[in-house]
């Protein structure tokens, strides 16, 4: 572009806390990109459940900062040795600096979005559709006729994995926070889905224990954390795999490795950046992403948009655990 402003509408995190410290700005500087960055101009900003744990301290990080780890925009300016982009290329990053009008992200962390995706669909599905392949590929590689379960089936990740799961032709049992959110997992695929508050804890084992033959199955795919840890471990198949890639709920407290022994159970911590860390395996997702959203048709779900400036309330609302899919907002 042209010309660039001076300052920027942006959401400043100065201290550890609640929705409260999220402190929205409208004379923050527009950054510049450096050696092998891009500039963009967000037309939309995700929200992802991680932003909170750097909002409380859970994941420490300097402050003051800007949150947000994936956006979609424009290319506003190219830095030293990017190639491959234009200045106004529709463009979709992951990174970090989200919640704000411009955003600093590196070339290799930045893909053009096809044509026949928006800005928007593209910004809801990147970073929490491919974590969700990510896991089912490599956290524990996921074949047709496996059962499994999801923590937070109508969540952003847990969504994409009832998709991805029933299209590899796998079963799934997925837990859900109210009768609300019941049928939307079902529409997504999953095919029996439990009431956490309803059931509790024995209910759930008891669903996993009936579908599966007493034998539990062979992968976990937990995003809540500490208070669904323990379960999850009981829920797993021998040889089976506890995948813990969230702590909505907290994080998980130590516990004796010699647990895992009883039925040789795989436990892993997984991060979508370690399995993206290269430009050939972030644009290898990226191409099936774009193949099940254009040719599968699969549904990016968003389940509201927010001004900037109602950030508070987009967190708070994400916390409460009422909402389903992706929630985004627009500077």
């Amino acid at each position: 572009m042209s010309s660039l402003p001076n300052t920027m509408k942006g959401v400043l995190v100065c201290k550890e806390g609640g929705p409260e410290v999220l402190e929205y700005r409208t004379d923050l500087p527009v950054p510049s990109p450096k050696e092998c960055e891009v500039l963009v101009k967000n037309s939309v900003i995700g929200i992802n459940y991680i932003d909170t744990y750097f909002r409380t301290g859970l994941y420490k990080a300097p402050k003051p900062e800007i949150l947000g780890k994936d956006g979609a925009g424009k290319i506003a300016s190219l830095g030293p040795g990017v190639t491959g982009f234009v200045e106004n290329d529709p463009v979709v990053w992951m990174h970090t600096g989200g919640y704000a009008e411009y955003t600093v992200a590196p070339a290799e962390r930045t893909a053009k979005i096809p044509k026949e995706i928006s800005e928007e669909d593209a910004c809801a599905a990147v970073l929490q559709g491919l974590t969700a392949l990510s896991l089912i590929d490599e956290a524990h590689k996921v074949n047709a006729g496996d059962w499994v379960l999801v923590t937070a089936a109508s969540g952003g990740v847990g969504g994409w994995l009832c998709q991805l799961l029933r299209a590899r032709g796998a079963h799934t049992i997925a837990t859900v926070g109210s009768q609300a959110k019941v049928n939307d997992a079902r529409k997504l695929g999953a095919e029996k889905v439990v009431v956490e508050q309803e059931v509790g804890d024995e209910g759930v084992k008891q669903v996993v224990q009936e579908k599966t033959g007493g034998r539990g199955v062979v992968a976990v795919f937990d995003s809540i954390g500490k208070i669904t840890f323990d379960r999850s471990l009981e829920c797993v198949a021998r040889k089976g795999t506890l995948v813990s890639y969230g702590n909505s709920s907290g994080a998980v407290e130590p516990f004796s490795i010699s647990r895992l022994a009883a039925k040789n159970v795989k436990v892993t911590r997984p991060t979508l950046f370690n399995y993206i860390y290269t430009r050939e395996e972030f644009e290898q997702y990226l191409d099936e992403l774009w193949r099940l959203m254009t040719k599968e048709k699969f549904t990016v779900r968003i389940h509201q948009k927010y001004p900037l400036a109602e950030v508070a309330q987009a967190h708070r609302d994400l916390e409460s655990r009422k909402t389903m899919g992706k929630l985004l907002m627009v500077p």
